[in-house]
């Protein structure tokens, strides 16, 4: 109760750099004083924030072992995310090495109104972006045949973008320098890299040219 209490003052506190003294005395945070986080209820057991990083407002992070965030890596408001328990005794002991976690990388963007679900990792490389609204991310489900439930990673390449409103399952793997198109059913890993993939199930649709100004820019910011 004690915990709830802190993490409530916390997220009320209206002075970002009194609040991140707060996060880092009471909950050992790594946070840059050049990154921030809005009014939010984003409490990782382990929350990293390198320089430039942000978190909007309306944002929820519970349940997960850790949140990356490298430099300049962004999540925008009103997003879900969700974890289960790292040393839970209830589910998902057969997964020994399961890591509850969300990396993001350097300079790469979720936008708003997702859910994100981080039963396993879920990996974000560099200056990709997670854009648009309602695409959820979904690393567990039940395993039928073993009647339990199971979970595996999802990974999103380097330069990558992910379209509106679309659904990622466990085991999911999108190439870097690829495009994930609006509404598609990404469930099973892919390899080629330029490649557009959509569809449901997603599938390789055509390549993409490797002279793409997304592909080559060197800001995540796109004007």
């Amino acid at each position: 109760m004690f915990r709830k209490i802190l993490q409530a003052i916390c997220v009320l506190v209206p002075f970002w750099g009194l609040k991140r003294r707060m996060l880092s005395a009471f909950f050992g945070y790594v946070i840059s004083p050049k990154s921030k986080i809005g009014f939010s209820w984003f409490f990782p057991e382990k929350l990293t924030m390198e320089d430039g990083a942000l978190v909007g407002h309306l944002n929820v992070a519970t349940n997960l072992y850790r949140i990356q965030m490298s430099q300049n890596a962004k999540i925008g408001r009103g997003n879900w995310i969700t974890g289960f328990p790292k040393n839970s005794t209830k589910h998902f002991t057969h997964l020994a090495e399961r890591d509850p976690s969300l990396y993001v990388g350097e300079e790469s963007a979720i936008t708003k109104n997702h859910h994100i679900d981080c039963t396993e990792s879920i990996r974000i490389g560099k200056f990709s972006t997670i854009a648009g609204y309602q695409s959820q991310f979904l690393t567990h489900s039940i395993n039928i045949i073993d009647n339990r439930q199971d979970a595996a990673p999802i990974e999103i390449g380097d330069y990558s973008f992910v379209g509106t409103n679309v659904v990622i399952l466990g085991g999911a793997k999108l190439p870097s320098y690829s495009v994930l198109g609006a509404k598609s059913l990404l469930n099973k890993p892919y390899e080629q890299t330029h490649a557009l993939y959509g569809g449901v199930s997603a599938k390789k649709l055509t390549d993409l040219p490797s002279d793409s100004g997304y592909f080559l820019r060197e800001s995540g910011r796109v004007v």
